[in-house]
Parts: C-alpha cells; structure tokens; sequence
C-alpha cells in the first residue's frame, strides 16, 4: 500500500462503513411480517413506490463498470462506446410499453423470475429451465465486472498495485464482497434499495464537479475536444488499428446502431432489471420510472466526455479502464477524490447484490423447486436464494481474482448475445402465445449456440477469440452486433418450427395466463394479496 493518500483513503473506508451500515439497518426498513419468502427477501415486499424505484433501476442498470468502461472506450479512442447513450434512450419506451404487462401478471400469479411467466404462459418446464440458465450464465461474468470495476479504483489508490503480495493485493476486495455478502444475506433487496440512494447522489455531485471544474482546469471544452482530435490523428498518422476518432467513420455506423438497438433490447431480459421492476408496487410506478430514468442517459453522456477530458489533462495510463479514476487523483483534492473512489465502489455494490439475488431466485424457483423439491415451501425457497446469493458472490470473486480480467470483459460482452435469446419467450410472450414452445426453444438454442460461436470467432490485435461483439453481418462486410445476427436466426427457426408444428398439431401445453392478467394491477383480486404476504402496504 505504498504512495496510498491518507486523506483519500480515509473518506473512501468512512462512506464504504457507513454503506454497510444501511445495508445491515435495511432488515428493519420497511419490516415486513418475516423475510422467510422470495417476495420479501428477494423482491422487497413488491411495495417500492416511484422514489426508491428510481433509485433502485438506476442503480441496479448504472453498474461501476458502465461509470468506468464507457468513458475508458473514448479515452482509447473509440466514438463506438457512444452507442451507450442512444441504446439507454431507446430502451425506456421499450419498457414503458411491455414492463407494465409483465409487472401484472407476475403479480397476478405470484411470479418472481421471468423464467416463471415463461413457464405459465407456455407450460414448458424445459423453456423455463432454459430461460433461468440463460440469466445465471448472463449475470455470473456480470457480477465479476463489478469487481473489476472496484478492483480498477483500488489499483489507482494505490493498493492492489503489482507486485504486492495476495494479502495487500486481494484482501480489501474479499472484505468488501464479504461484508456485501453478509448484509444481502440479512436484508435481501431491501439492502441494495436502501445503498441505491448513497451511491446515486454521490455518483451524481461527482460527476457534475467533475464535468464543470475539470475542463476549466485543463483549458475549457474547446480545448478538451481539440486534444483529443490531435491526440487520436497522431496515434491513426502512425496506424492505429482501428483507426481513432471523436465520431464512428462509415464502415462503423451499423455496428453503432445494431450495438444501440440490440443493448436496448436486450437491457430489460437481464433478470437482475426484472427484478428491479417487480418490486415496485404498481403498473403506474414502471411507466414513471421509464419517463424518468433516462436523466441517468444524461449523466453517463457527461460522463462519457471525461474520456477525452482525460486526454486533454495528460492522464497516461497502460490501462483505459484507469483513465478517469486517475484523472479524478489527478484533479481532485484527496477527500474528494475519496468522495470519487467510494462513489465508484459502492455503485458497484449494488448491481451486484441485485444481480447475485435475481441470479439467486432462478436457482429457487426454476430449478431447486422445478426439478428438485417440487414441495418446497416459501421459508425453503428463500433459504436457497439467501445461500445460493452468497455462492454466487464469491463465484464471482474468484472467478475475476483467479482468471484474467479480459477472460471476464469477453464473457460479458456475450452476456447480451446470450439474453437477447430469451426475447421471443418473455417479450412476445407477453403479446401473443402463437409461437410453440418446442419451437422457442429449438430458436432458443440455435440462437445461443451460433450467438457465442460468432462471438468465438471474433479475433482482435491482442486476443485470438471473443475478441469483441461485432461481426460481418452474414453475406456482406458490414459489422453489426453479434447479438442481432443470433436474434435474428433464434426468430426464423422459431417461426418456421412453429408453423410445422402447429400444422402437426403438437400439443402446445396450457396456458395459465388469461387476457385480464396482462391488465392486473395493485388492488385487483389477487393482485393485494399475492403481494403483501400479510406484510403492510407501504406508501
């Protein structure tokens, strides 16, 4: 821990203690009866009104990563990375119009992962099944990239640097996933609700301090921008492979646009954002949330120009990902540069302990009591999240300290290959029982198996394969984001085999779902009492 600023280091360990805290306090925050059920240890009771909503979906889809990884993508000058803020824009009508029918009927039936709506409407165990582990897999590399991202600030404090022995170097990161792991264990959602609140309005005062004081100190936003030009025509002067640039040139406009449209689609399959979007109390919170959630789009641009902010300041690093974390030590005095690292940390905190208890809840309910204990009880379920939630964290842990980093970045970028697979299932489910389900779930598995051998098949200048999410797109040389492609064949297959196999007659199971369910909402019958479990109702 040589070179570590007291001054920085203490204000980080002060609001990392005072997160845990909340996290432990979070158990008695809106009490329930008992924590003993999935409804209230792992979607909060379903009673999150539009405040804490807002808080919750922001800091469960704004990862420390994302407050890393795009502005770091411009820093190494690729305009590319841009494509995070119209994909963020796209997204929110999207949910606005499907999220509301999803929200009703898993309130009507008592669903907790999506992976059981599928199982209702279709009657399909196998397509649940196949649904669920499409969202462990997705989240495992997912959960890991938090860890990255908090491992990113540590190294840039000045611990953790190479050559330090496991115990300087890894130890702070095993405290830190241990205390999240204890206090997600006790509080469940309610946890990662409560910390939303710290992590946002710190996320939110750094990052304006930093888009409004920083470029005055290295010579206005002019100069920022004429840096960067200057800085990305030297580097494409000697070759730069791919070349450099402040807007993607015309052979990447497609791959802009399929990255944008397919993020956005793919955004809401991820079951740690279902989650999200099941604990709040009513339809009406959802759209609001929708309307309201893309001021966080605003700040991820603002704070995508701190790539090139860097460049203008002269921060040098080997690795983009400490691009702004070093410029934040660079320009900030040390206790808010303190302020800046815990902000970057605990926005890794939550993500990850709502995806480790989505994650969590899909080994519960579709697959321990699917094929496992078929009898098992609310109390039983819940205990199977609670410890399946701690196996995930430390899988995680262990997966990012023992492999390379890259090997983790590599398997997220197939994390939305992998759950746009799941669309046809949920999204059109939600409008439409047409399609078979042995159908599905034929275009299910092409559309993973061809999705991750593209992704395979993907070299770049420093990795043989998944060495990005962008291939020619079939018969041309237009790049287009892998996921797209994969979508695209999942959708054919299933459309043909499920004319075949209605033209068959196939049995295609019985749907438990009516027509009134998709429209259900906080009061209706069965609605009330499937989500307070004798609970109060919260405000």
């Amino acid at each position: 821990m040589n070179g570590v600023n007291g001054v920085a280091f203490g204000v980080f360990v002060f609001l990392f203690l005072v997160v845990t805290i909340l996290g432990f306090a979070a158990s008695r925050w809106r009490r329930a009866t008992s924590l003993d059920n999935l409804d209230e240890w792992g979607l909060g009771g379903r009673g999150f009104g539009t405040f804490v909503a807002w808080f919750l979906i922001g800091g469960d889809l704004y990862t420390a990563y994302t407050f890393i990884a795009v502005p770091a993508t411009l820093y190494a000058g690729s305009a590319v990375g841009f494509f995070a803020i119209p994909y963020g824009i796209i997204a929110y009508p999207l949910v606005f119009i499907f999220l509301p029918r999803l929200w009703s009927v898993s309130h009507r039936h008592g669903y907790v992962t999506p992976a059981d709506f599928v199982q209702g409407r279709y009657d399909s165990r196998g397509l649940a099944l196949a649904v669920a582990l499409t969202g462990i897999l997705a989240t495992m590399p997912y959960i890991a990239l938090q860890l990255v991202g908090m491992q990113v600030v540590l190294e840039v404090m000045g611990i953790g640097t190479p050559g330090e022995s496991w115990i300087a170097k890894d130890l702070p990161l095993f405290i830190a996933f241990g205390f999240l792991a204890a206090y997600t264990y006790t509080s469940g959602m309610r946890a990662p609700a409560l910390i939303a609140f710290v992590k946002d309005v710190l996320i939110y005062v750094v990052i304006l301090v930093a888009v409004i004081y920083i470029p005055q100190q290295v010579g206005g936003w002019g100069h920022v921008f004429d840096a960067a030009q200057s800085s990305f025509d030297a580097a494409n002067a000697e070759g730069a492979v791919p070349p450099k640039g402040m807007i993607p040139p015309p052979e990447m406009q497609w791959a802009y646009a399929s990255l944008a449209l397919g993020s956005a689609l793919a955004l809401f399959m991820y079951p740690h954002s279902v989650t999200g979007v099941l604990a709040t109390r009513n339809r009406s919170v959802i759209r609001r949330n929708a309307a309201l959630l893309p001021a966080y789009s605003v700040l991820l641009g603002l704070l995508s120009l701190l790539g090139f902010v860097a460049i203008a300041a002269g921060v040098k690093v080997a690795n983009p990902q400490h691009s702004v974390p070093q410029l934040f030590e660079d320009q900030f005095s040390p206790w808010f540069a303190g302020v800046a690292f815990a902000a970057i940390a605990i926005g890794a905190l939550v993500p990850a302990a709502i995806m480790s208890i989505a994650a969590a809840n899909l080994w519960s309910r579709n697959v321990y009591k699917a094929f496992i204990n078929r009898d098992a009880t609310p109390a039983q379920e819940a205990q199977q999240s609670k410890l399946v939630s701690l196996l995930v964290k430390f899988g995680a842990l262990v997966f990012v300290l023992a492999l390379s980093k890259d090997f983790a970045i590599n398997l997220q970028l197939l994390g939305g290959v992998w759950m746009l697979q799941t669309l046809p299932a949920i999204v059109i489910g939600l409008y439409t029982r047409w399609f078979h389900r042995w159908a599905l779930l034929a275009g299910w598995a092409v559309g993973m198996a061809y999705g991750t051998w593209l992704a395979y098949g993907v070299a770049s200048p420093v990795k043989a394969h998944f060495g990005g999410p962008l291939v020619d797109f079939p018969g041309t040389e237009t790049k287009v984001y892998i996921a797209v492609v994969a979508f695209l064949a999942n959708l054919v297959v299933a459309i043909v085999l499920t004319v075949g196999l209605r033209a068959l007659k196939v049995d295609p199971g019985v749907d438990q779902t009516t027509a009134q369910d998709f429209h259900a909402d906080r009061g209706d019958p069965g609605v009330e009492a499937e989500r307070s479990h004798g609970a109060p109702v919260h405000a």
